[in-house]
Parts: C-alpha cells; sequence; structure tokens
C-alpha cells in the first residue's frame, strides 16, 4: 500500500465528522473505536449459526470493504437465525460463506456511523463530541482493553445498530404502504369502509411499536453520548422499555397470522391492490423486499434482542450492575415469547379456517350457517380419510375425501382443482358437534388396492395394497342413513382423530353448558306415572297411575292462587305446582287445552268435542271447596255437535281474542272464529246457549286434510297437504296457498325448494319482526316468503337436523322439537344455538303464538313400584351476564367491621 498517500489522507480527513469518506481508508472499528493507523489488530467477532452460538474467532480487515450499493448489512443481519419465533428461517451457512459474511459484518462495522439519523439533529454540541459519538483512540490504548471488552462494547453496538434499523424499517411502513393507501382517491382496497378494516387488520398496532421504539432509540443515543468513550450499560433502558412495549408486541405477534392472511388474500383477488404493491416495490428504500418481509420484523424483533442480550451477558462481570439487571431481562423476554405461541397457534388455526371456508362449496339452495365470522370458531384437525364405495362394480371402489374438524362442525368434503385453486365441495351436510356421536375406533385394518405409478405395464395392471384403518361416526338422529366409515392411513392417524373428536365433543359440550340459550327447570317428577318394569300390580296401587302426560297449562286466580291443569292419558288433573293434584274430568287422551285468563275459560279439545270450563270453579274443585258436579254449570259446548273437530288454536286478531278449529264433516273441512267475549257483552244466545263466545266472520271450506290452525294479524292459517292455507274469515272468498311457486318452471332453485316442500309436512308459519319476512315450518325444514307467499333469498332454505313434531316461536329463535332433542336456532340466519336432549319429549302447549310458560313432558328419573315418572319441565329463556360498574361511593365500610382484626 503507498502509506504515504494513505498518510496524507488520513491527517486531512482526522477532524472531519465520520461517514461514508471513511469507505476509502484501512481503519479499523473496535466496536465504538476507530484507530488512524494500519491494521494490526484482530478484531474478535461472533459466529452465528443455526440458531446458536458457535465460539468467537478474528479476522484481519484488509483492503478496501464494499460499498453499500454491494453490500446491505440488513440483509446479512436478518438472515441469522431467531430463537422461538415460528416466522423466521434458521440458517446453516458453509464455512467459507460464513467467513465472507463476517468480513462483510465487520466491514460494515468499521463504515457505521452512530450519527443521530433518528431525529435528525446536528447540534454543535453533537459535533464537538468527537463527531457524533465515536470516539477516535490510539490503538495501544484499544489494546489496554482487552479483546473481553472490546467484544462487549462490539455487542453494545450492535443493540444501537440493530435499533436504528428497527426503527427505519418501521417508518418505512408508515411511509411507503400505510400513508399512501389512507391518501389514494378512489380507495384501492374496496369501499372508504372496507379498506379501513383491511388496514386496521394488517396493520393492527404498528404505530403503537413504533412510538415505543423511538422512545427507546433517544434513550439509547443519549446515554452513548453521556458515557463515551465507553458505553457501560444500556440494561436499565431495555428494561423499561420491555415494560411498556410488551402488552402492544403480545397484541402484535398473536395478531400477525391474521394480517399475513388479510394482505395475502387481497393480493390474490384485487388487482388494483397488486398494482400498488408493485409501485411500493419499486421505491429504492425497500431493497427488494415485501410487506411480509416488513411485516414479520415486529415478530422477529424480541427474538434477536434476546440473542444479543444473552451474548452481552456471557460478556458482563460478575460485579457489573448489568449482571443483575440483564437476567431479570432475559427471564421476561423469554418468559413473553413462550406466552405468545399459544396465541400464535390460535391464530394460524384462524387462518387454516379461513382458508377452508372460502374453499367450501355447498348445494344450491341450502342454508347452512357456519357462523365463520364469531371469534369462537377455530380449526381442530383436519386430513386426507378414504371411504369405500357402494358401487362394487369400479375397478378401484376406495376415494378420498377431505374431513375437517371445526369447533362446532364436522365437514367431510371432497377437494378438487379448478384453474389452479382447490375446491372443497361438501359431499355431506355438516354435522353439529351436538349430533356427532363416535362408533368403534378398534376394527382391525383393511387392505386397498392402489395404481402403481411406477414400473412396467404388469405392475400398473396388478397394482398395490397398502393397510388402511377404519373408525366409525354417525349422526345421532339418522344412525343409518349418516353413518360413515372412514379410513386412515395409519394406526397412529386413526388415533389422532379419535382424540381430536372426543377433546373438540368435551369442549363443546362445556361451551354450550356455560353459555345455554335456555334451561329445563323441573316442575314436577314423581306425581305422573307410566307402567314400569318394577311397578307392582296395579290392583294393590294405592294409586293407579295417570298414564302419559299430553298437555299442561296454568292459571292463576281471582285471589292470585297459581294451579296446573294437567291432561294425561287417564284424565285431567288439577293442583297448585309441588302438591297433590286432583283428577277432576275423566278425558282421556285430550287433545289440547287453553287457558283465556283474561275471560275466566279454558278451552279444552277432548275426542270430536271443543268444551268451555270456568277457571275459578275448577280451582274450587281442585281444592275440595266445591263438588265436581258444579263444573257442568259452567260448561260451554263450543263445537262437536255437527262434526268432529280436528284442532284449534286461540289467538288475537287486532284487539279481539279469538279461537279457530276446524271441523270435519262426511265430505268436507270447515273452518270456524269465534270470538271470546265477556257473558255481559252477548246480549242473546244465537249459538245453543254459548254465553261467552260469538261468531267471527264466515266459515269456509279447506278440501284436503288439515294439521294446525293459527291466527295471523289480519287472516288465519291453516295447514294442510296442500301447503298453508290464509284466508280471511271477514272476506271467505279470497284464499291463497303459500309458498307461491308459479314461478318454479322458470327457475331451477325454486323448483327444487317447490318439491321439497311437498315432500314435507307444514307445521306453520309466523312474521318475522326484523323483517317484512313470513318464515314457513315444515317437519324437516324451513323457508322464507314475502307477505304474499313468494319465496325470497333466492329460494333459499333451512334443513333441521331433526325431525320435528312441533314449533315454538320465541323470537329471536325457533325452538323444534322432536322425540329426542329440542333444536333451538336464529329465525334470521337459521344458526343452531342450541340442542337439548332427552327421551320421549312432549310440547305440552298448543300453538307457537302462546306467550306463557313453555311447558314440556319427557322421561323422568324416579323408576320404582309406582312406575316410571313423567317428567313435567318448563324450559326458560336465560338472560345474558353483563357486568355491572360498581357506583363511586357504593362500598362503605361499616362501622366495627374490621375490629376484631386490629385494622
Amino acid at each position: 500500500m503507498g502509506t504515504s498517500a494513505h498518510g496524507t489522507q488520513r491527517q486531512q480527513q482526522g477532524n472531519r465528522p465520520l461517514g461514508s469518506a471513511f469507505h476509502h481508508t484501512h481503519e479499523v472499528v473496535l466496536a465504538a473505536y476507530w484507530i488512524p493507523r494500519r491494521p494490526v489488530l484482530a478484531f474478535p467477532t461472533r459466529k452465528y449459526t443455526d440458531l446458536s452460538l458457535r465460539g468467537y474467532r478474528t479476522s484481519i480487515i484488509t483492503d478496501r470493504p464494499k460499498s453499500d450499493s454491494e453490500h446491505s448489512y440488513e440483509e446479512e443481519y436478518s438472515s441469522r437465525g431467531d430463537i422461538m419465533s415460528p416466522y423466521s428461517p434458521s440458517v446453516n451457512l458453509p464455512a467459507d460463506e460464513m467467513d465472507l459474511n463476517l468480513h462483510m459484518l465487520t466491514r460494515e462495522l468499521s463504515n457505521m456511523s452512530q450519527r443521530r439519523v433518528f431525529d435528525g439533529s446536528n447540534t454543535a454540541n453533537s459535533q464537538r463530541r468527537t463527531k457524533s459519538g465515536i470516539i477516535l483512540c490510539r490503538r495501544k490504548r484499544a489494546m489496554r482493553l482487552g479483546n473481553e471488552k472490546v467484544e462487549r462494547q462490539s455487542v453494545l453496538f450492535e443493540i444501537f445498530k440493530s435499533e436504528r434499523d428497527y426503527v427505519s424499517d418501521l417508518k418505512l411502513i408508515k411511509e411507503v404502504f400505510i400513508e399512501p393507501l389512507l391518501s389514494a382517491s378512489p380507495p384501492i382496497v374496496g369501499d372508504a369502509n372496507r379498506q379501513q378494516s383491511f388496514m386496521s387488520t394488517v396493520f393492527w398496532n404498528l404505530d403503537q411499536i413504533l412510538m415505543r421504539h423511538e422512545q427507546m432509540l433517544v434513550a439509547l443515543f443519549e446515554r452513548q453520548q453521556e458515557q463515551h468513550p465507553l458505553v457501560q450499560s444500556v440494561a436499565d433502558i431495555i428494561l423499561e422499555s420491555t415494560f411498556q412495549f410488551q402488552g402492544d408486541y403480545e397484541s402484535y405477534i398473536k395478531h400477525y397470522p391474521l394480517a399475513e392472511q388479510r394482505h395475502r388474500t387481497e393480493l390474490k383477488y384485487s388487482k388494483s391492490y397488486q398494482e400498488f404493491m408493485q409501485r411500493c416495490a419499486q421505491d429504492p428504500r425497500v431493497r427488494k423486499r415485501d410487506l411480509i418481509t416488513f411485516l414479520s420484523r415486529p415478530v422477529t424483533r424480541l427474538p434477536r434482542l434476546n440473542l444479543i442480550l444473552e451474548h452481552l451477558y456471557k460478556l458482563t462481570d460478575a460485579n457489573h450492575p448489568d449482571s443483575e439487571d440483564l437476567p431479570v431481562i432475559l427471564s421476561i423476554l423469554n418468559e413473553f415469547l413462550k406466552s405468545t405461541q399459544p396465541g400464535i397457534e390460535a391464530a394460524e388455526n384462524k387462518v387454516k379456517f379461513w382458508d377452508l371456508c372460502e374453499s367450501l362449496v355447498f348445494n344450491k339452495g341450502e342454508i347452512i350457517e357456519l357462523d365463520w365470522y364469531s371469534d369462537h370458531r377455530s380449526f381442530i384437525y383436519a386430513g386426507i380419510l378414504a371411504r369405500r364405495s357402494k358401487s362394487e362394480m369400479e375397478w378401484n371402489p376406495w376415494f378420498d375425501l377431505y374431513v375437517a374438524l371445526l369447533d362446532n362442525f364436522l365437514l367431510i368434503t371432497k377437494e378438487e382443482k379448478r384453474g389452479g385453486v382447490t375446491k372443497r365441495l361438501v359431499v355431506s351436510r355438516p354435522i353439529p358437534l351436538e349430533y356427532l356421536r363416535l362408533g368403534s375406533f378398534e376394527d382391525p385394518p383393511e387392505t386397498r388396492k392402489e395404481r402403481v405409478e411406477e414400473g412396467g405395464i404388469l405392475d400398473s395392471l396388478r397394482g398395490a395394497y397398502r393397510s388402511i384403518y377404519p373408525f366409525t361416526i354417525y349422526h345421532a338422529t339418522e344412525k343409518s342413513t349418516r353413518r360413515y366409515t372412514l379410513y386412515a392411513p395409519s394406526e397412529s392417524i386413526r388415533q389422532k382423530w379419535h382424540d381430536a373428536l372426543v377433546d373438540a365433543k368435551g369442549v363443546d359440550d362445556v361451551r354450550h353448558e356455560g353459555n345455554q340459550w335456555y334451561v329445563s327447570q323441573v316442575v314436577e317428577d314423581g306425581p305422573f306415572r307410566v307402567p314400569g318394569r318394577k311397578m307392582v300390580r296395579q290392583t294393590t296401587l294405592k294409586r293407579p297411575p295417570s298414564g302419559r302426560v299430553l298437555q299442561v297449562v296454568s292459571f292463576v286466580t281471582g285471589g292470585g292462587k297459581s294451579f296446573m291443569v294437567v291432561g294425561c292419558s287417564t284424565g285431567i288433573f288439577v293442583g297448585r305446582r309441588g302438591e297433590n293434584y286432583r283428577k277432576i274430568l275423566s278425558f282421556e287422551n285430550v287433545k289440547s287445552m287453553i287457558v283465556l285468563q283474561d275471560f275466566n275459560k279454558i278451552v279444552i279439545h277432548h275426542d270430536d268435542y271443543l268444551l268451555s270450563y270456568s277457571l275459578e270453579v275448577l280451582a274450587r274443585v281442585a281444592q275440595y271447596q266445591s263438588p265436581p258436579s258444579s263444573l257442568d254449570a259452567s260448561l260451554e259446548t263450543i263445537a262437536g255437535q255437527t262434526g268432529s273437530v280436528v284442532c284449534c288454536q286461540a289467538g288475537h286478531m287486532g284487539d279481539r281474542t279469538i279461537v279457530i278449529y276446524a271441523v270435519r264433516t262426511l265430505f268436507q273441512v270447515n273452518v270456524h272464529t269465534v270470538e271470546v267475549c265477556n257473558p255481559s257483552e252477548i246480549r242473546s244466545s244465537s249459538r245453543g246457549g254459548l254465553l261467552s263466545f260469538r261468531p267471527f266472520g264466515e266459515p269456509f271450506y279447506v278440501p284436503k286434510d288439515v294439521f294446525a290452525v293459527m291466527p295471523l294479524a289480519k287472516t288465519v292459517a291453516i295447514c294442510t297437504e296442500r301447503g298453508v292455507v290464509i284466508a280471511n274469515p271477514n272476506n271467505v272468498s279470497v284464499v291463497s296457498v303459500v309458498p307461491d311457486f308459479s314461478g318454479a318452471s322458470h327457475n331451477s332453485v325454486t323448483a327444487d325448494l317447490k318439491d321439497r316442500c311437498e315432500a314435507a309436512k307444514p307445521l306453520g308459519l309466523f312474521r318475522l319482526e326484523a323483517t317484512s319476512e313470513l318464515m314457513v315450518i315444515y317437519d324437516t325444514m324451513g323457508c322464507y316468503i314475502t307477505k304474499y307467499g313468494q319465496p325470497t333469498r333466492n329460494s333459499s332454505f333451512i334443513r333441521w337436523e331433526i325431525k320435528a313434531t312441533s314449533f315454538v316461536h320465541r323470537s329471536p329463535n325457533i325452538l323444534l322439537f322432536s322425540p329426542e332433542f329440542i333444536e333451538i336456532r336464529d329465525v334470521q340466519t337459521g344458526l343452531l344455538k342450541q340442542v337439548i336432549e332427552a327421551t320421549d319429549i312432549r310440547l305440552l302447549i298448543q300453538g307457537p303464538f302462546l306467550r306463557g310458560p313453555l311447558y314440556v313432558a319427557m322421561r323422568g328419573h324416579k323408576d320404582d313400584e309406582d312406575g316410571l315418572s313423567d317428567q313435567i319441565v318448563e324450559i326458560v329463556e336465560t338472560v345474558e351476564i353483563t357486568p355491572k360498574t360498581p357506583i363511586p361511593g357504593s362500598f362503605k365500610s361499616q362501622e366495627g367491621l374490621w375490629d376484631e382484626w386490629d385494622m
């Protein structure tokens, strides 16, 4: 080298600020030291390989280092391995490449300027302090420090450098990506609301993290200026900052998978967003890094800082103040990084769940509400399972299915590739975990024949055999028709499926038990019995069994006493709740009972007649205050003299209380409507002595069998074999049938809905309060119509998981009843909210419009010599528990409360 020339150059540069001009010199940087002499001193450096520190080696800085355009320190540093971060790949470089990186790192350190670029301040005071804080010293003085102290300064220098680069990258996110997105007009990502949601999801709380690290960087540079020429400690600054930004990082790291997925989804489907990303990539400051690289910087920052601090701790003397602070910081960071792993896994499962939902393809017309966007939804387990084809004519009877277990459903799908995109066709309706049952998981393995891709023609024809392991699952209400035998590729995977299914069902049961929309409260379990295996001969019983409970209503007398009327297969019993019941009427197998509390009447449908009695007289007879014969004095026969009463229902039409009933004669069915009145309102008896009921409108003819009748706002609805007939008693000439499928011939989806409705049994309909729609309820499904009867929501429908025998509308829910289950759904979306399981369930009230107590009968828990109990249960709606903020001053210490504690 030309020493004279270089010596002149060094002499000229001796009093200049340290900067890019030093790229053409041969100085050696010892941590924060610059020695203006020939490179005769070795520089101890660290060697990173595969997430671990592998000792130290020395390298001599000679010749000219590369320029900034040839090498980026950030790129080299970013390639290092991280600890405890699922988003940073490990690095395992060959020795030659590692040596090259060490030379590059050392040269970068020699060219570094610790100038306060963060806030742009270049005051005269900072320039006087040896040009932005780097202290120039003689080689001999540096040698007296020793290699270990020099290396400690090098690690401290790396903390400053990495923090400055990190803040710079966070600022680039704001300047290159966030601000252009916010200022774009029109918005790049959908409309303004959608773009706001996108910004919040992708960039989350980066502004908070940037603010914390800007404060930390200011404190680091101030400490560097205060403690020059040797920086003693920055542990207190890092410790204080760690406490401040720990919550921000926890939120960001756990949310990061969602941010990445939202960015990738938008990049996949939005052309304008793709063009925006291309423009951002042209910014020279980005240096060919994509947005994912920038977004992952906060995820990898703390593991890298943890790695640097571990090295710093190893170089710290026992009597140094950092020997106490650094273990605390390392403990905090390690525990924090461990605590974020469950949150990251949960977010990754959420991303898998969204990807799965986006790939699902359902059959047209059916509404299947998976509750995708709930915060509680999660992805449990998934994999490829085989199933045997039902056809025995195929060469290969096996086909593969993609089965996914969510926290609320089990999905069985078949994967297809469409234009490079994977779509999953739902081959069977999703099974709610409430209805999922597990069969055998211990059957011996079977063999599956597969084609051989390699080998000759004979090998491909001969095929290969491999073992597969079966297990069985089925639907609780369709044990034979929805029974699936699936085959796992190994015994271990079959066991994983078993464990995942058991755990998912257990968690689902606990979640629903703690968040029930309705609860079952036992009213009676013992007074009403049916013959059982342990029952003695009926002739020796003091009280014969009452038989199955069929109907239950309750009423309150004028004195404020509450009574229950229980219709059983042997008669009608009356009594107070929890007390003895007295058999009042010997009406067997009563079909329905309706209490008209405001009119002191109970309407009973027995055999072919519709009768009415006084509630007050019924209560007096039950309390032995009046003889049973006194009931005859209050008896009114509403219908049954000229035909058989098929069904009845009471309700309100305007301000009138009406009773609707259908009477079958020899050739037809007529529907009648009567208004309930007080006896004083009826001047003359025009209907055979009726004092409390008078005709309302005109009766009308219905040609088909009638299942049920119910009042609407101004009309009445009659469920028949043809559908639901809508008629106005005051204008019987206008009669319509809903749903109206007049457009089915021009719409395949409407035609499919028509076929399904004609194959089902109608149970009724009701009006949705939130919309102007009506919902028609069938035993297997439900659909939506307008007030004119046309199907809405593109003729879509909701299939129940059960075959309902009755239903009750309790806004915003609908309760569907079958002998084994009570299914509770949201009337607007069809979302399955809750399932109540029992044995021999019967709805004990008539009609979905009555707003009194909701009584249900089911199999009881008592089985003794008196017979098997029939349990009466009240289904009670729960109320959401909301936390209340205590009123200031509401908690006052009572005088003498703490005297015994001497407080």
